[in-house]
């Protein structure tokens, strides 16, 4: 691990370069269609979204450079004790570097320590790396979405218990 990273809360700053983040990532995997994140009005202000009760969004930085983001949300609908994680991207070349684990990890236990009992994620099969992380973190795949995120588009959806 990379001891140059440093993890941190999002920032007001930080919305339109993560934003970019994003929208580079569903583009990299040709998945930047209406129904996602990549569309959702949201996704230029996280910082003001996440400013609701029960979330955080964390992010990782090396030498000023956002590498990547994730977060936990109480979307709408959810059933009782569970969030979302969401908005989870990083950098193309900051993948396989233990990144993604740690923001993930993060995420985790702040759910955990706020009183969560489950967490929910939506995603795609084409982001085979992070299903694939998502899998060795303990989620399960379900066979339909839960709550109203409005990300219709999503084809894949996993929870884990806490």
């Amino acid at each position: 691990m990379n001891s140059n990273i440093s993890y941190r809360t999002i920032e007001p700053n930080d919305n339109k370069v993560i934003a970019e983040l994003i929208r580079t990532v569903f583009r990299e995997f040709k998945i930047d269609i209406p129904g996602t994140v990549y569309t959702d009005p949201t996704t230029d202000n996280l910082f003001l979204l996440f400013q609701k009760k029960g979330s955080i969004y964390w992010l990782a930085e090396e030498k000023g450079i956002l590498l990547g983001g994730c977060g936990i949300f109480p979307t709408n609908g959810l059933p009782d004790g569970y969030a979302e994680l969401v908005k989870f991207y990083v950098r193309a070349e900051s993948r396989g570097k233990g990144i993604g684990k740690m923001l993930m990890e993060k995420n985790i236990q702040w759910a955990s320590e706020y009183g969560y009992t489950h967490l929910y994620l939506e995603s795609f099969p084409e982001l085979n790396n992070a299903v694939r992380m998502y899998e060795h973190s303990g989620f399960s795949k379900i066979e339909h979405a839960l709550g109203s995120s409005g990300h219709f588009a999503c084809t894949l959806w996993m929870v884990k218990k806490l």
